[in-house]
């Protein structure tokens, strides 16, 4: 059984609430959050699977934690806008950790999931990183792909959140999986904020085991749906992404999916 804990704490480490248990553990702060606050994860037991929700607003996270101790930077002023509105208010939250259940671990899902990845945050995975995000605005930032909202027909403040690459045409976004995973189809949701937005024609995906896959897409609201198989695939990068011939500078994603299970230990 693996020992967990839940502690919320101010910027300055200061102690506000903690609980402590093994494989199942769930806390009500009654409090408000102030700028700096963080809740703290831990974890005797690390490299494995765990389900957590941040906020009693959103879903929970099925994670693979690479690290003991998790630090989630409660977001304020500009990198709050986009989240839900109501997310970290009040003085009441409801914050969860369990290990994930084995039917869960060996489940077909969407392995790009994950509402509780965060900018510059490594060691929980699923996890997006990108060379470039416009202006570094967290409404553009490249975890937003991984939030499971699906919302495309505008851009900025929450359900709008999405990748933006800043007009560069050098972008890519990677995903890391933090474990072998092994997947057979690949949703991307482009924005579709016209005629504000352009869209993309081509995107090279390139994986972990060397292989390369092209794809090709069109002026659409919704998915762009590939069957792409792989195994034994850690993390994955989407480049070399080629714009319409359209007036618009702005192409942008919304939503990365990758279906697929856990790969076989």
């Amino acid at each position: 059984m693996a020992n967990i804990s839940i502690t919320v704490c101010s910027g300055q480490n200061t102690e506000k609430c903690r609980v402590c248990g093994k494989d199942q553990i769930l806390m009500v702060y009654e409090g408000e959050y102030q700028p700096g606050d963080k809740i703290v994860f831990e974890t005797d037991e690390s490299n494995d699977y765990y389900v957590i929700r941040t906020d009693g607003t959103m879903d929970e996270a099925y994670v693979y934690l690479t690290v003991n101790s998790l630090e989630y930077v409660i977001p304020f002023e500009e990198k709050k806008i986009a989240y839900n509105p109501v997310s970290f208010t009040g003085n009441l939250h409801y914050i969860t950790m369990r290990k994930a259940e084995e039917y869960e671990n060996t489940a077909y899902r969407n392995l790009a999931k994950n509402v509780m990845d965060q900018n510059g945050v490594s060691g929980c995975y699923p996890h997006a990183r990108a060379n470039v995000e416009t202006r570094g605005e967290s409404v553009f930032a490249a975890r937003n792909c991984l939030d499971g909202v699906l919302a495309n027909r505008s851009h900025g403040a929450w359900p709008y959140e999405s990748w933006g690459i800043n007009r560069r045409d050098d972008a890519e976004l990677t995903l890391e999986f933090g474990r072998p995973v092994d997947f057979d189809r690949l949703c991307l949701y482009t924005r579709a904020d016209f005629p504000h937005d352009n869209w993309w024609i081509q995107a090279t995906i390139t994986f972990s085991d060397g292989s390369q896959e092209v794809v090709d897409m069109e002026k659409s609201e919704g998915p762009h749906v590939f069957a792409i198989e792989r195994k034994q695939i850690t993390w994955m990068k989407i480049s070399n992404l080629i714009k319409a011939d359209d007036p618009s500078p702005f192409p942008a994603m919304t939503q990365i999916e990758v279906y697929g299970k856990n790969s076989s230990k």
